[in-house]
């Protein structure tokens, strides 16, 4: 198989990163990818930074034993903690992608001034990633961040577009320091699943971040910079792999992907 068709290696800690394969599989219609969910550890907003380390890197190696050409990886909280020692994994020849500094740089451009928010997991606001990364690239902006801890559990269990996910919505925003943000940045790969009904709270006057839709399309620039995007016409294809498989799970795939998609267990902790 030439470099270009191979398959691009998505990974997340469950099936949230979904929402960033969807993204790339709009910008980039002919890329086969491999999806790996790591059920069995979620969430990992509440996991130690080695833990998370330990992870991602033996995920990454599964990725890379099946000859993907880049890597992406679709988790805040990984992004936050293992990106440096996934990066050194792979070397020089395979890209890493994660969903942060395409974000941090995308806000920075974007704004020139004044305060921009974030939520996520515990995990991801307490490491205050999206802080150091924004302000450095430009220190005018200040960015506010707000741990949104039952937002990821409450949307893999559907709970969205309906009375009780806008109550939580709504307690999370409404917070005092929240008050003069001029955008929102949706730090875990579940909450564009909840973009409209952020939209209703906060109104138009702020704008909201896609992560996923950010991430994609870093995804396709990492790629034609290095001369790896697939020419091909030809159907790609593409394979989700879990370390831990349920029906509610197989059922909620549906709700990130847009469409049934068929989950394959991997034994990737039994072998070491």
């Amino acid at each position: 198989m030439k470099n270009e068709q191979r398959p691009i290696g998505i990974f997340d800690s469950g099936i949230g990163g979904l929402t960033v394969a969807n993204a790339i599989r709009k910008v980039l219609p002919h890329e086969s990818f491999i999806y790996f969910g790591d059920t069995a550890h979620l969430p990992y907003g509440d996991k130690s930074p080695e833990s998370i380390r330990g992870y991602a890197l033996r995920i990454t190696r599964f990725l890379l034993e099946r000859r993907c050409k880049a890597i992406v990886i679709a988790c805040n909280t990984a992004s936050a903690h293992a990106y440096k020692e996934v990066v050194r994994l792979c070397g020089s020849e395979v890209p890493v992608i994660n969903v942060i500094d395409p974000v941090a740089r995308h806000t920075a451009e974007r704004f020139d001034h004044g305060q921009v928010g974030v939520i996520g997991t515990k995990g991801t606001i307490q490491s205050r990633v999206y802080v150091q990364r924004i302000e450095r690239l430009n220190p005018r902006l200040k960015v506010i961040s707000n741990a949104t801890p039952l937002l990821a559990p409450m949307i893999e269990e559907g709970f969205f577009n309906n009375q009780i996910s806008r109550t939580i919505i709504r307690n999370y925003l409404e917070r005092p320091n929240f008050k003069k943000i001029r955008a929102i940045i949706l730090g875990c790969t579940h909450y564009p699943l909840i973009a409209r009904e952020i939209r209703e709270i906060t109104g138009v006057d702020v704008d909201i971040i896609d992560s996923a839709r950010v991430v994609a399309g870093e995804v396709k620039t990492v790629l034609s910079a290095r001369h790896l995007l697939n020419p091909s016409a030809s159907a790609p294809s593409y394979r989700f792999y879990v370390s831990d498989k349920t029906a509610a799970f197989e059922k909620s795939t549906r709700i990130f992907f847009r469409e049934q998609i068929k989950l394959e267990k991997s034994r990737i902790w039994e072998r070491g």
